[in-house]
């Protein structure tokens, strides 16, 4: 039987990596499932490949607009019903990231996308979820959000860590709400964003580190636990990396 039967699913950054990983997997599990991003081509390519007839929807979107965000929540209710698990995956970096090249430009870019993305998304859905006092929230959050260290750099960390207490004040606020929270802190990923590192990463180095299936898997098992059970932090790594 599948986990996710006619379940409602929100996913951002939903046109490749882990978002796309994870709408894949959610569709296997007879999910409904909105996918979204900035660009519309790669959005397109990604519902294409996913092949999720009548059960996807696809709409860009830049998390980063508020009313962007308003818009996207209101046509995922118009299509499928209020949105039951909200996925904020979607996240930026820089390849100049320390903190001697950031600008003000580029923290606020960072801070937009990687955090007030999040809260945005989650002000739109939360309404629905109190009324129905049912939700599932998942954070697609970074290592960095617990360690900062100069390998995601000075803004990314900040807004992780931001993310971080996000999940964990929202959480705590609304745990008698039927609400529950997680944050999921992927170490390294082999996806699109490790071609803005600062440094290439060689074909040796992506072997070793975690596929976006794997963090999928980890979003499906919060997603599917039963009501009474909240994860509100998880940490997935690469076996061959030490987390300190």
């Amino acid at each position: 039987m599948n986990q996710l039967t006619n379940k409602v699913a929100l996913i951002t950054g939903g046109g490749s990596g882990i978002g796309l990983a994870v709408a894949r997997l959610f569709l296997h599990e007879g999910a409904k499932v909105a996918i979204t991003g900035r660009t519309e081509a790669k959005l397109r390519e990604a519902a294409q490949s996913l092949q999720g007839g009548e059960r996807l929807f696809q709409q860009t979107a830049d998390i980063a607009d508020p009313e962007q965000v308003r818009a996207l929540a209101q046509q995922v209710a118009k299509r499928f019903g209020p949105v039951e698990i909200l996925v904020n995956n979607a996240g930026q970096n820089l390849r100049h990231r320390t903190f001697r090249e950031l600008t003000p430009q580029a923290w606020q870019q960072l801070l937009r996308a990687n955090l007030d993305g999040a809260f945005y998304c989650i002000h739109a859905v939360l309404p629905e979820m109190l009324k129905r006092r049912d939700g599932v929230i998942i954070n697609i959050n970074s290592v960095a959000g617990k360690r900062a260290n100069p390998l995601g750099g000075t803004a990314y960390a900040a807004s992780k860590f931001g993310m971080t207490a996000l999940g964990l004040c929202l959480a705590a606020e609304e745990k008698d709400s039927g609400i529950r929270v997680s944050n999921i802190y992927p170490g390294e990923v082999d996806t699109p964003i490790l071609e803005l590192r600062p440094q290439p990463v060689s074909a040796e180095h992506r072997s070793k580190i975690l596929r976006s299936e794997d963090v999928a898997q980890a979003v499906l098992f919060v997603a599917t636990l039963p009501p009474h059970v909240s994860v509100p932090e998880l940490v997935i790594k690469p076996t061959a990396h030490v987390y300190v």
